[in-house]
Formats: C-alpha cells, sequence, structure tokens
C-alpha cells in the first residue's frame, strides 16, 4: 500500500479515536453548563434580587472553579503517559497523591471563596442583594473539597480512556439540580421556599453527588480494575505532590488568566448601560456553550498524545497532535460559519428586546471571527500538556490576555482622554470584542510555534545522536 495511504488510514483511524473519546466529555460539559444555567433560570423566576445575587455569587463560584480546573489537570498527562507505558502499578500511587493535592486546594479555595465575599461589601448593592451573594459564596464554597477530588478522579479515568462515565454523572446531576433547584427555591411540597439560596444549596449537593458517583464507579466498574486506585490508603508523599503541583498550579494560573479576561471584560462594559451589557452577555453566553466543542476534543487529545508519549513513540504523538489540532479547527470553522449566518437569530432567541438582539447580533460577528483562534488555542495548548509543558503556556496565556487583550480593549472600548492615540469614539463592547479576537490570536500562533517546537524536539531525542 502506498505510503500515502497508509497516512490517510492513519489520520482517520486517529479522527475517530479523538471523537470516541471527545462526545462523551462534550454532553458532559454541556450538561455542567446547564447547572449554572437551572440555577440563573430558577433565581430568575424567584425574584430580581435573587437573580442579582445569584449571579453576583456564581461569578465567585466560576472563577474559581475554572481556576481549580486548571491546577487539577495535571494528572491528566501524568496518568495518561504512564498508561501508554503500561506502567498500570504506577498509576494508583500517582491518583492518591493527586487526591490529597485535590483535598488541600479544595480547602484553601473554601477559604479563598468565603475571603472574596468582601467585594460586596464594595460594591454599590441593594443590602438584599448583597446578603444572598455572600451567603451563596459561603453554601457554596463547602462543595470545594468534593469539587477537587472530583476533578482528580475525572482525569483519571479520561486518561485511561473511560469517558463516558462521566457523561452519565453529568447529566444525572443536571437532572438533580433542576428538581432541588425546583423545590428548594420556590418551597415545593412543604419545603422552606429559600429564593436564590436554593440554588446555593442545590449545588453543593449536586458536586458530593458527582464525588459520590465517581467513587462508586471507579470502585465497581471492571475498567478501572487494572489501575484502581481506591484499593488501600496511602499518607501523603510532598515529593510526589510537589511534582503534581509543580506541573499543575502554570496549567490553573493559564485558566485563570483567560476566565478573569471575560469577567473582566464584563465588568468594564457595564458604564455603557444596561443595553450593551445585555449584549455583551447574550454573545459570551452563546460562544461559551461552543467553547465546549474544541474544549472536550483538547480533553481527548490530551489523553491521547500523552499516550503516545506514554509508550516512547514521538512519531504518533506529533501526529495525533496535529490530527487533533486540525480536527478543531475545522469544527471551529464550521462553529463560525454557523455563527455568522444565523447570528440574528441566535440573538432573537436569548431576548425579544430589539435593541438587545441588534447589538448581540453584531456582536456574534466578532465571536465567529475568533472561533478559529479560540478553538486553535485550546486543542494546542492540551497537546502541549501532554508533553508536561506547563509554564510557557501559561506565560504565553498571561500575555496574550492580560498584556494584549485587556489593554487594547480599554483603548478600543473605553477611548480615555489621556491617551495620545485613541478612536475618536468609544468603541463600546465593539472594541473589547476586537481586543478578544486580537488576543486569542495572539495565543493560538505562539502556542501553535510552541507545539512544533516541542514536538520536533522529542522526535529528534527519540532519535538520538547520529
Amino acid at each position: 500500500m502506498p505510503i500515502r495511504h497508509l497516512r490517510s488510514a492513519a489520520i482517520q483511524t486517529e479522527i475517530k479515536a479523538l471523537w470516541r473519546l471527545a462526545w462523551p466529555v462534550l454532553i458532559g460539559q454541556l450538561a455542567t453548563v446547564g447547572l449554572g444555567v437551572t440555577d440563573v433560570a430558577m433565581a430568575g423566576h424567584a425574584s430580581a434580587e435573587d437573580l442579582a445575587g445569584v449571579s453576583l455569587g456564581v461569578s465567585i463560584w466560576h472563577l474559581l472553579m475554572i481556576t481549580l480546573t486548571g491546577a487539577l489537570l495535571s494528572v491528566n498527562p501524568v496518568v495518561s503517559q504512564l498508561y501508554g507505558a503500561q506502567a498500570l502499578g504506577r498509576i494508583p500511587h500517582v491518583v492518591r497523591q493527586a487526591m490529597w493535592k485535590a483535598l488541600g486546594l479544595g480547602v484553601l479555595a473554601m477559604l479563598a471563596a468565603n475571603v472574596a465575599t468582601v467585594v460586596f461589601d464594595h460594591m454599590q448593592l441593594e443590602p438584599a442583594v448583597r446578603t444572598l451573594a455572600i451567603n451563596f459564596v459561603r453554601i457554596t464554597s463547602t462543595a470545594f473539597p468534593a469539587f477537587c477530588l472530583y476533578r482528580v478522579l475525572y482525569g483519571y479515568s479520561t486518561s485511561i480512556n473511560q469517558t463516558k462515565p462521566m457523561m452519565v454523572i453529568a447529566v444525572l446531576a443536571l437532572l438533580i439540580s433542576i428538581v432541588l433547584n425546583s423545590l428548594l427555591v420556590f418551597g415545593l411540597f412543604g419545603l422552606p421556599r429559600l429564593g436564590g439560596q436554593g440554588c446555593a444549596w442545590a449545588t453543593v449537593a449536586c458536586v458530593w453527588f458527582d464525588l459520590g458517583a465517581i467513587l462508586w464507579w471507579v470502585r465497581r466498574a471492571p475498567a478501572y480494575r487494572s489501575t484502581q486506585p481506591l484499593r488501600q490508603w496511602e499518607w501523603p508523599e510532598w515529593r510526589e505532590i510537589r511534582g503534581l503541583l509543580k506541573l499543575g498550579l502554570p496549567i490553573g494560573v493559564t485558566f485563570f488568566a483567560e476566565s478573569s479576561a471575560f469577567s473582566l471584560v464584563a465588568l468594564l462594559v457595564a458604564g455603557f448601560g444596561a443595553t450593551v451589557v445585555a449584549a455583551h452577555q447574550v454573545a459570551l453566553s452563546f460562544t461559551s456553550l461552543v467553547f465546549m466543542l474544541p474544549m472536550s476534543l483538547g480533553v481527548a487529545l490530551l489523553t491521547r498524545v500523552g499516550q503516545a508519549l506514554g509508550a516512547q513513540d514521538a512519531h504518533a504523538a506529533r501526529m495525533r497532535a496535529w490530527v487533533g489540532v486540525g480536527m478543531a479547527l475545522a469544527l471551529s470553522a464550521g462553529a463560525a460559519l454557523g455563527i455568522a449566518l444565523f447570528n440574528t437569530v441566535i440573538a432573537n432567541a436569548y431576548t425579544s428586546d430589539a435593541g438587545v438582539a441588534a447589538l448581540a447580533a453584531h456582536l456574534l460577528l466578532f465571536a465567529a471571527v475568533f472561533q478559529l483562534s479560540d478553538g486553535t488555542q485550546v486543542a494546542v495548548a492540551s497537546a502541549v500538556r501532554a508533553y508536561k509543558v506547563t509554564r510557557l503556556p501559561m506565560f504565553i496565556h498571561m500575555f496574550s490576555f492580560w498584556g494584549i487583550c485587556l489593554p487594547l480593549g480599554c483603548v478600543l472600548g473605553l477611548a480615555p482622554e489621556w491617551l495620545p492615540w485613541k478612536p475618536a469614539v468609544p468603541m463600546a463592547a465593539q472594541g473589547f470584542w476586537t481586543a478578544l479576537v486580537v488576543g486569542l490570536t495572539v495565543a493560538a500562533v505562539s502556542l501553535w510555534l510552541l507545539l512544533g517546537r516541542v514536538s520536533r524536539q522529542r522526535l529528534l531525542a527519540a532519535a538520538g545522536p547520529r
């Protein structure tokens, strides 16, 4: 068979393998996003004050959750490489130490969340809204230890090709959330009517359910038998935990840099009025939903590339990395085309306000443009992490979002008087979305070059001295 056909067959096989891992993750991620949507929707039907309080509380919960997710992602490249190397006996120890790390980070996050509530004391809020926001954060903070432990077992499971359990657990958690929110927010069947606080308790219950469900699944399912991490107890070992922290903390900072940039943009456009804020939230909400697709592919890519590296197959790792990036580009191109063609339909599905819908449809055109950059940077970053390279991607993201995106957004969106160069009039939300396009493009190109260098270095190292 000609080499060209062999390569084509290998690429097709890899595409199928990546998608087989990615689609359950995608459904699970969409269900997880649905938890936040359920909270906001239920609170919105309770009262305007409940909606405002829950939205503010969710903003702190979400930022810490995203950061923790990144910091705990270190288990993925380690386990996937061990799995690829068939060093199955080493995996249980790594997972148990990662769980100790997760427990420590969960407790720290719980404390940080409670300290962060002081921010509400410096905001011009109605007393009822402020109280609800503070209570929401304090209640949901008790879920952080469970969330962190769950994310470690999530990473372990995906790294040994088991992604369907997380899909099932996430869908069940979403159903539980809908039921609990209905009962607690509105006080059905004689239960106390808790309003927005009911959303907080429902969130805590769902996170602890996630942990209990995955513990049960890992303990019982035959697929985990050869790498079972729950069979025995062991005390924390600082040397192993330190290695996991060294690998994971830069990823946490990376996730924080991107998430905080989007959060700050939302705050910075607040001064332009309710229509601009609402349109920005509509566009951001839909793009966050679309973002789940390349992010799910990134999880699969991290697993596949890591396993090839563990098997000492640098050529397969490089091929898998670029096939995954190509898939991300193709999917992002399709998403961009869909958003551009149906931007008005999408905007009108979110709101009946003509002014908000018109501006949101315009902002969605910016979202269509940055789909290629956003999808690429997620996929490339995941492939680079599979090589256990996390510090350089952190600096790239910090520079792209904090060094370019936010400053450029302020220049274009706010047009401060003291600047020698600025637009004639502030571009408002359009200026910030232009800056997001630029920042994401810089991140995508930089990470692309980094992946090329890292994968090439691994190939040369595998070839040995000539």
